[in-house]
């Protein structure tokens, strides 16, 4: 497998640190709103690699984690005079809800901040012991850029207007790049060094240490997150573990690009942060998944609309297909063709855009074996397998197939429909078949299509 490795800045053959174990780690949000695209792009961009790990037979160790103490959640705290917890546990289940609906599998650990605070005070009492940190009487706690030789070789530049400090900063610091680790006050945690609350970078590499360490020169195999991470969050995880641990932290660091809403780069000082549980209002989440995996992970994605539109009617497809074969007992495997095909665009740094090219022309090429032989029971089977490798892989074609035609209509209707259909069954259990296709028209005028299965009268939007 070929991924992209953002600090070599090229695609590279992926070999794991150890054996046939990932151990990978992406930087979650931080929880004081509900969760936007961009966190959306981002936790199915790794599903995806994780996916397609597990698929190629890796046993894959995933953490993903919440930072939950921060100056936004403070600021929150203060607008709404609740807890820290009351508000991070909130939105802490509300992004929870919105993946799940989005099937982003779950991580295998997903660390708070708040339970990491041991695992952080004992990585910077390292850094003050081997001088790679100091003190600011009054102020907290900094580490010192200046003693990491290799200190801006992740990014490999530096940009003062992306160097934003998640904790108020200070101008006594030695130099402008030093970032904080401990920042002091009396209302948060006892530590050694002063009562006080944690810097942000600092989490990130004490829940690494804490639940995924290799013991070999490179921490974990793969650490992952936004692009708008790299510098200086990743720079400055890089550089902590580097001076407390003399190792690198990741051997490899991929990064997906960023979201756009109407070709506006989304973000909440222009008021076009758009909200995952807005997109879900409305759209299926498999839909909404569908749509952000259209594109290649690491490309800048432009969220619209008639596009989300054009990408359900994509997905309408695959569905149709599914419905074709139910009941077909599924092969063991997948046949070996489309197999070989559709994992090697996953497997060249998930290339779902190709991989989706194959998916679209097996369901059409799927179809017209169907429509030539619609009784060919081998076929179906295989057809049903790799369906299967679809669904595992990509995360879709989880919903019934019939669910996701009803996908929409109110409660109102969907009573009027059911009553209607009920009424349709005891026409035709009394043989009274002109009023059973009277109800089938009524229905389709309503846009409502009907189909007979061993398992009763089931219906979808048309």
């Amino acid at each position: 497998m070929q991924i992209f490795d953002s600090v070599k800045r090229k695609k590279v053959e992926f070999e794991p640190v150890k054996s046939d174990f990932v151990r990978i780690y992406v930087c979650g949000p931080t929880v004081y709103d509900d969760a936007h695209l961009g966190h959306a792009k981002s936790a199915i961009s790794f599903d995806l690699l994780r996916r397609t790990l597990s698929e190629l037979g890796y046993k894959v160790k995933f953490v993903r984690n919440y930072t939950d103490i921060d100056d936004k959640i403070l600021k929150k705290m203060a607008e709404s005079g609740e807890s820290l917890e009351a508000i991070t546990d909130r939105y802490i289940a509300s992004y929870e809800r919105d993946m799940g609906t989005l099937n982003v599998l779950e991580p295998d650990v997903k660390p708070k901040a708040t339970q990491t605070l041991k695992e952080m005070i004992e990585y910077i009492e390292i850094l003050l012991k081997n001088g790679f940190a100091y003190e600011i009487a009054g102020d907290g706690i900094y580490f010192d850029t200046a003693k990491d030789a290799q200190y801006l070789s992740l990014s490999g530049k530096f940009d003062t207007e992306a160097n934003v400090a998640r904790v108020a900063s200070s101008d006594e610091k030695k130099d402008e790049k030093d970032f904080v680790l401990w920042k002091f006050d009396e209302k948060w945690y006892e530590s050694p060094f002063g009562r006080g609350r944690p810097g942000w970078h600092t989490e990130c590499v004490a829940m690494i240490k804490k639940h995924l360490s290799s013991g070999e020169k490179f921490e974990i195999d793969i650490h992952a997150g936004g692009l708008d991470l790299l510098f200086p969050h990743h720079e400055n995880e890089a550089a902590q573990c580097r001076c407390a641990e003399h190792k690198s932290l990741a051997k490899y660091w991929l990064h997906n690009g960023f979201i756009q809403v109407n070709n506006e780069k989304m973000s909440k000082s222009l008021g076009n942060s758009f909200f995952v549980k807005d997109a879900l209002e409305r759209n299926l989440g498999e839909a909404v998944r569908f749509y952000l995996i259209s594109s290649h992970y690491r490309a800048n994605f432009n969220f619209s609309e008639d596009d989300l539109n054009a990408a359900k009617k994509r997905l309408d497809k695959i569905y149709r297909l599914k419905k074709r074969v139910l009941g077909a007992a599924a092969n063991l495997s997948a046949n070996e063709k489309f197999k070989s095909e559709f994992m090697s665009a996953m497997q060249d740094d998930l290339n779902t855009s190709k991989a989706l090219a194959c998916v679209d022309e097996f369901v059409r090429s799927a179809n017209d074996e169907l429509d030539a032989n619609p009784k060919d029971k081998a076929k179906k089977s295989e057809i049903a397998a790799n369906l299967e490798l679809i669904a595992r892989v990509l995360g879709i074609l989880q919903v019934d197939v019939f669910e996701y035609f009803q996908f929409g209509v109110s409660d109102e209707k969907r009573a009027y429909i059911e009553d209607l259909i009920n009424q349709r069954n005891e026409a035709k259990a009394a043989k009274n078949y002109e009023l059973s296709d009277k109800i089938r028209d009524m229905l389709a005028a309503n846009g409502i299509s009907l189909m007979d299965t061993p398992n009763g009268c089931m219906w979808e939007k048309i």
